[in-house]
């Protein structure tokens, strides 16, 4: 193969440093509250009172004729999504769903950082092993609500024990008081919680914002992590990626890539440039002014519902925006959807999840420290077909160092665990078994 004789120049393999961050109102104490506290999801007549009322006092305007979802959310299509929110979805009952799970707070670096933790039912000749899941925007710990029971049953003697937080400022965990939180922040938190939990090693699994968390914490501590799991494939462009760019279409195999692979990056500018600036506006606005745009959504529940879902239509497959409803509820039900959407409401912690998106691309990503820093733990990489962007395995080798499995998924998109949660759960035990070899 024409790649293994192309040397990729990396700087020293090495860790991320650490570090440590105060990211509290105020300034640092001499100590911090380390207890771990039962917390409950809560709602009250008055909540819900106001957001009708908030909804009842919504305009809309009509959209082009023909135009599907090719502007956006289309407005006629929303007014039907309002009226089932308003009408008919019972946030009462969402809630008792959203407590099924035990829910907890503890204080790390001065922020109350909410997650579930799920134990496995207890059972002769099982083994448990302790997982980290791990989300990304515009979603939340709900997503994961349906691969949980697929995790925490017993499949052939494995079975996971399942923390899930939410990222600092998303949902019910505390938004940051300080500028500069980013991912290795979260990723320095997230393992302090592990450690707080008592344990020493353990699997990684995320998407979006997730996997490139789970990818710092494993750069971060590659001792206290066991494996690594992604549905979001994050690697540095060189001269190994122009090369197959440029030769990919016409002699795939000299350059490392499968029949599949040519399928989904070709044509290269259609597929990974105009289609992607097509689809990132709304990053270019959260990575530089969020608080604006946040003002209307902050304050708009049907705006924050738009803007929201319109993501769950396009990233779940892009010939959704086609349709005049989106397909939204092709692989999704509303009340999986307004669920989420109400986490960011209730919580009003939707310009501090856009703020993720200014500390982490505020400066050049490819000087930042973890960009030369490969990962050595065992990783498993998991390539959805409506991904936003395809990473063949001969890019991600250049990050991954040590990739134990590569699966080109048969189906879905972005939202992994919360559209295909069969087929992500069968990915992730078969990744873990070959790394346990059972």
């Amino acid at each position: 193969m024409l790649l293994s004789h192309v040397q990729v120049l990396l700087k020293p393999v090495k860790s991320i440093p650490v570090g440590e961050g105060w990211w509290g109102a105020g300034e640092k104490p001499q100590s911090e509250d380390e207890s771990i506290r039962p917390f409950t999801v809560e709602t009250s007549d008055k909540e819900i009172e106001d957001l009708h009322g908030r909804i009842d006092g919504s305009r809309y305007t009509d959209p082009l004729e023909g135009s599907a979802f090719q502007y956006g959310f289309n407005s006629t299509y929303l007014k039907k999504v309002v009226s089932y929110w308003k009408n008919e979805f019972d946030w009462k009952k969402q809630v008792a769903v959203l407590n099924k799970y035990p829910h907890y707070k503890t204080k790390i670096e001065g922020l109350d950082v909410h997650f579930i933790h799920v134990r496995p039912t207890s059972r002769p000749n099982q083994r448990v092993l302790p997982i980290m899941l791990v989300h990304g925007w515009p979603g939340s710990f709900y997503e994961f609500y349906k691969i949980l029971p697929i995790l925490t049953e017993n499949q052939g003697g494995l079975v996971f024990e399942v923390i899930c937080p939410s990222i600092p400022g998303y949902g019910f965990s505390e938004a940051p008081h300080k500028q500069g939180f980013n991912s290795l922040a979260a990723a320095r938190i997230f393992h302090t919680l592990m450690e707080r939990l008592g344990f020493s090693q353990y699997y990684l699994q995320g998407g979006d914002w997730g996997a490139l968390i789970t990818t710092n914490m494993a750069q971060m501590k590659p001792q206290n992590v066991k494996g690594l799991h992604v549905n979001m494939i994050i690697t540095n462009r060189n001269f190994k990626t122009l090369l197959t760019i440029i030769l990919g279409p016409y002699l795939p195999s000299l350059v490392g890539l499968t029949q599949e692979d040519v399928r989904r990056l070709f044509p290269f500018f259609e597929k990974n440039v105009w289609e992607m600036l097509r689809e990132s506006g709304y990053m270019h606005i959260q990575a530089t002014k969020p608080d604006t745009a946040g003002c209307g959504l902050n304050d708009s529940p049907v705006g924050l519902a738009a803007y929201i879902l319109e993501k769950f239509s396009t990233w779940t497959h892009t010939k959704y925006k086609d349709l005049d409803d989106g397909g939204l509820e092709r692989k999704y039900t509303l009340d999986d959807l307004l669920t989420n959407v109400m986490i960011y409401w209730t919580t009003r912690s939707i310009v501090p999840s856009m703020r993720f998106y200014k500390e982490n691309l505020k400066g050049d990503f490819d000087k930042r420290v973890d960009a030369s820093v490969a990962v050595l733990v065992p990783s498993g990489l998991a390539a959805f077909p409506e991904e936003l962007i395809h990473c063949p395995k001969a890019w991600a080798v250049t990050k991954y160092h040590n990739i134990y499995s590569y699966t080109s998924m048969p189906r879905g998109g972005h939202f992994a665990a919360f559209e295909e949660p069969q087929l992500l759960a069968d990915d992730i035990f078969q990744f873990v078994r070959k790394v346990e070899k059972c």
